[in-house]
């Protein structure tokens, strides 16, 4: 394959879109161009990269590692060829950086990092929402340089750094019973109840556990997503429920720690071979800031 002869910019730009979520009919909207227009760039992609770009499984798509290498190079080359066009038009060229996050992450843990990496205003920056796999795959396809989440295993094709470590805490009307203990035990939730995350989420699984295990019955007072909307229904009187301790408090909520609860690792993760210019500012200014949450409280 010659790539400058057989791989059309149209095709390759089409390919990314459509690799973000997988879906035919989303891409050619944003596209604005028609389902079949879609389908012959890609099949045309395809063939010229001679490798299958996606599969099939049942009625979803699969973007293949070789397509996830397709789909960062098109962003990498639209990304140059934007700062290419700026300079020749004599613009002052400021360098962006993506970095993926969960909405918490990006509430209490992330603040002082990034504003300490836009102090100076030479670089712009640009947040995704992800929470943990879709920040992987962020990162993993060029969408983000940067990513921060739990991860509960390391993943081999990423560089991936400790960035700081989160205890658990329950949350609670100040005039709640257990705001009188200095920390909460998992058999003071008896008949607790809870305001919890949907079935499935990965700390709605680990709480269930873990009182399971205590042999604790507590009850569903709320499902809900999010620690800010968590936090607003605890101070509604709805329920109590369990946060991660650098969550900032609304007011007339206390926090009680409860130790035996493990506490969350968070990570900073880029794609091996290392990060330069405005990413490699912003991740010096991450990890320089970790612990800074704690000050904040």
């Amino acid at each position: 394959m010659n790539l400058l002869r057989d791989v059309s910019l149209d095709a390759l730009m089409a390919f990314a879109e459509f690799a973000e979520d997988g879906n035919f009919t989303r891409a050619a909207g944003r596209l604005h161009l028609s389902q079949p227009a879609l389908h012959t760039r890609i099949s045309k992609l395809g063939e010229a990269v001679g490798r299958p770009l996606y599969v099939r499984r049942g009625r979803g798509i699969e973007i293949t590692p070789v397509g996830r290498q397709v789909q960062r190079f098109a962003r990498e080359l639209a990304a140059s060829a934007a700062v290419f066009q700026s300079e020749l038009q004599g613009q002052d060229v400021e360098p962006t950086v993506v970095l993926a996050a969960g909405e918490g992450a990006t509430l209490y843990l992330l603040g002082q990092g990034i504003r300490a990496h836009l102090a100076h205003r030479r670089h712009s920056l640009q947040l995704l929402t992800a929470d943990g796999a879709v920040a992987v795959e962020a990162v993993r396809s060029g969408r983000a340089q940067l990513g921060v989440a739990c991860l509960e295993t390391v993943p081999k094709d990423l560089t991936v750094l400790p960035l700081t470590r989160v205890g658990q805490v329950l949350a609670m009307p100040r005039r709640h019973p257990l705001s009188a203990r200095r920390k909460v035990k998992l058999t003071d939730l008896q008949s607790a109840e809870l305001i919890v995350p949907p079935e499935g989420r990965p700390h709605r699984v680990m709480l269930s556990r873990l009182l399971q295990s205590a042999g604790v019955d507590f009850s569903v007072a709320v499902e809900a997503t999010g620690w800010e909307v968590m936090l607003h229904l605890v101070r509604l009187g709805m329920g109590l429920a369990v946060v991660n301790a650098c969550c900032r408090l609304p007011a007339g909520v206390v926090s009680r720690p409860m130790p035996e609860l493990p506490s969350l690792q968070y990570h900073l993760f880029h794609r091996n071979g290392g990060v330069t210019g405005a990413a490699a500012t912003l991740r010096q200014n991450l990890l320089a800031q970790a612990d800074a949450w704690r000050d904040s409280r």
